[in-house]
């Protein structure tokens, strides 16, 4: 399996380097991913899908095979909702949403659900 990350701040970045993947970074949205791929992201706004990642999957999505998503609990309801969206708008599940970079739980429960993927 691929990866694909978009990451503004670096929180999304550190987790994938935490997992030690070999990954895409998506920073323009014109990238290209040809073959099967999971998706981690961060959130946008108040729940938004970042711009990058919109138009990256607008020509890749069909590829897509799940996304993992970023936020902050302080955004109430609007939490990791750029996974929700992702997930939905291309049928595929969010495997797991993470508070910002995430801590050392979340990059053990994120390898459990990548080695089963």
């Amino acid at each position: 399996m691929k990866y694909v990350y978009a990451s503004r701040t670096g929180n999304v970045q550190s987790i994938v380097s935490e997992l030690g993947l070999d990954a895409l970074c998506i920073q323009s949205g014109d990238e290209v991913m040809e073959e099967p791929f999971i998706l981690f992201t961060y959130t946008d706004g108040y729940g938004d899908i970042p711009m990058e990642v919109e138009s990256f999957l607008m020509a890749n999505g069909q590829n897509l095979k799940g996304v993992i998503v970023s936020g902050d609990t302080s955004y109430g309801e609007a939490y990791c909702q750029a996974g929700d969206k992702i997930a939905d708008e291309y049928g595929v599940e969010c495997l797991y949403k993470v508070e910002n970079a995430g801590e050392a739980a979340d990059i053990e429960a994120i390898q459990a659900i990548l080695s089963n993927v």
